[in-house]
């Protein structure tokens, strides 16, 4: 066999193989609600097998070389055999929501066999409303969250059909030997010192993308080692965990989330995090556990894989980096927390963990596998997240599996060892659903999390609403004539109203003054009406002024001295609630936009 076919996992595929335990299953996958009566299986079955040549990876098993000689490889499984992988079974009536979830638990309870692809599909009849579902089931070893998306991108399609194309003939080339094996083995390791010799080069020659590289390196390795040093708290998520689980999944609409980032100026990222840091005070108190001043720390999963290349490769593995985020679950207002989570999420982007984290990722797939297994422990430790919580951008059009139309999806992610919950979200269509995953045991209130996230979600959807209000009452009034209808004005209106009408509208720069003189003097005077009338001490007061001026000419006096006469008529021009002391008449109201 030509070995030079053969793909070896890299660090990252390679460490979700090393950190599967017993009771931490290192599998992900999907669960897909379509409309309609599910298709046959024999034509489900062709219709798969039409399109696995978009996914060789779905016809590769893992081949390990001996004496710890390197990571693994994917090669053609000689004993592929669809049928295994696809799987049928149907709902009892009902067929709801809480009988779906259950199978899901059940599936994802149960480790895949490593001797053959490690993948499985499932077709589910039955589900209320003549539905029915589809359940992808994929080693994280072979896929990521974004390429988990194209390849049921690829087994669908984007329109309606009831044609079932002819599978294309695979023929499997032999498994390689483990000679074969051994001999790229040292290959790779004898050209690995020619390309760390190139990298100093580059560095010696003081290449700016070298020296950049290395500058960021270093700084996002001071902060990992930082945060390393700065454990995670202690929570009631992290504890021996075993092989069953639990699941639920809360549908949202994804125009509600993007509202909510248009009007306070963040991202549909902040958002979920806010949402999950509620939700998680929310289920830690009623379990009676304090929350003041506790920030649960998150592992957040950024996906490095181009736009451009998406779909393109799903062959690819894993392409991304871990960082950490904080939730505040702490008892407080809903936008105090989306503040927090913002800026939290923000230092992270500045703080080149990314980086940092790309570069040791790089630094392992020199390692040796025990000095990588020990480096996957360290990533997956309790001490540096209490949860995992992903968040992975779908596609915003249907998609059809034959002529059945998608209605739902919703992610299941992977429990990493002593990690007790997990919580995915995926948008697909204008929904934007939470998949929540736990222990059997450790979360048996998993049910209080989830009724947790959709209230936590009206929180924040009341709070916003509220923000829009003041926003419009403020712009219908002319209050504020500068303040354009953009998210960051929405998002600083209840805040900071005076200061941008004083930086927006003449005459109106001195009101604190009005409002202090206004508690100095015994007689305060009347506050203009609703149709814009001047009071009666605001013409004296200006008489006063002109008269001070034209004496200050005719004697020709510093203008300090004239000061302590124009002061007083300035505090007098301008009543109570700050009216424009000219006549004037209504305003009209500036309608918003």
């Amino acid at each position: 066999m030509p070995y030079q076919d053969l793909s070896r996992l890299n660090a990252t595929d390679a460490s979700f193989l090393v950190q599967e335990r017993t009771g931490s299953h290192m599998h992900i996958g999907g669960v897909m609600i379509f409309e309609g009566p599910a298709p046959e299986l024999n034509i489900f079955k062709r219709h798969i097998e039409s399109r696995l040549h978009m996914v060789p990876r779905y016809r590769q098993r893992l081949v390990w070389p001996r004496f710890q000689a390197g990571r693994p490889f994917w090669a053609d499984d000689p004993d592929f055999n669809l049928s295994y992988h696809l799987r049928d079974t149907a709902l009892p009536e009902p067929g709801n929501d809480e009988q779906l979830e259950r199978l899901i638990a059940r599936i994802f309870s149960q480790r895949l066999d490593r001797r053959k692809p490690l993948w499985e599909m499932w077709l589910v009849d039955g589900l209320s409303g003549g539905r029915f579902a589809m359940i992808l089931k994929s080693h994280h070893s072979m896929i990521d969250g974004i390429a988990g998306i194209d390849v049921g991108t690829v087994l669908m399609s984007m329109e309606p059909t009831t044609t079932v194309e002819e599978p294309r003939p695979w023929h499997p080339r032999p498994l390689p030997t483990q000679g074969e094996l051994i001999e790229i083995g040292l290959r790779e390791a004898a050209e690995a010192p020619f390309k760390a010799v190139n990298g100093l080069v580059d560095l010696a020659r003081g290449r700016e993308s070298a020296r950049s590289s290395a500058a960021g390196f270093m700084s996002g390795v001071t902060k990992a080692i930082s945060e390393t040093l700065d454990a995670a708290p202690r929570s009631p998520l992290n504890t021996q965990i075993g092989q069953h689980r639990r699941f639920k999944f809360v549908r949202n609409s994804l125009d509600e989330f993007r509202e909510i980032k248009s009007l306070l100026d963040t991202t549909v990222n902040d958002v979920v995090l806010t949402i999950t840091s509620d939700a998680l005070g929310r289920w830690l108190r009623s379990r009676y556990y304090p929350t003041d001043g506790l920030r649960l720390r998150a592992l957040v999963p950024v996906s490095t894989r181009p736009q451009a290349r998406r779909g393109e490769d799903i062959a690819a593995g894993n392409e991304l980096l871990a960082m950490r985020g904080s939730l505040p679950v702490e008892e407080m207002d809903a936008l105090k927390r989306l503040s927090i989570v913002k800026q939290s999420m923000e230092g992270l982007k500045k703080s080149n963990q990314a980086i940092a984290a790309d570069a040791l990722t790089a630094v392992q797939n020199f390692a040796p596998p025990n000095i990588l297994a020990q480096a996957s422990r360290i990533n997956f430790s309790t001490r540096l997240f209490n949860l995992l919580v992903t968040n992975v951008p779908g596609p915003q059009i249907p998609l059809y599996l034959l002529d059945r139309q998608m209605l739902d999806a919703f992610p299941v992610p992977f429990l990493a060892e002593n990690h007790g919950l997990a919580v995915a979200i995926m948008s697909y269509n204008g929904r934007i659903n939470f998949g929540i995953l736990g222990d059997y045991d450790a979360i048996p209130d998993i049910q209080v999390i989830a009724d947790s996230l959709a209230d936590s979600r009206d929180d924040l959807l009341d709070a916003a609403a509220q923000v829009k209000t003041k926003v419009r009452e403020v712009m219908r009034t002319g209050e504020v004539a500068a303040l354009a209808p953009t998210a960051e004005a929405a998002a600083k209106a209840t805040k900071k109203v005076a200061a941008r009408k004083s930086a927006s509208m003449p005459g109106t720069a001195v009101k604190s003054t009005a409002k202090q003189s206004s508690k100095r003097s015994p007689a305060k005077p009347k506050a203009a009406t609703g149709n814009g009338a001047q009071p009666a001490s605001a013409k004296p007061a200006a008489k006063t002024a002109a008269t001070s001026k034209s004496a200050a000419k005719s004697t020709k006096k510093p203008a300090t001295k004239a000061k302590p006469t124009a002061k007083p008529a300035a505090k007098a021009k301008l009543p109570v609630n700050g009216a424009d002391p000219k006549p004037q008449s209504s305003p009209t109201p500036t309608s918003a936009s």
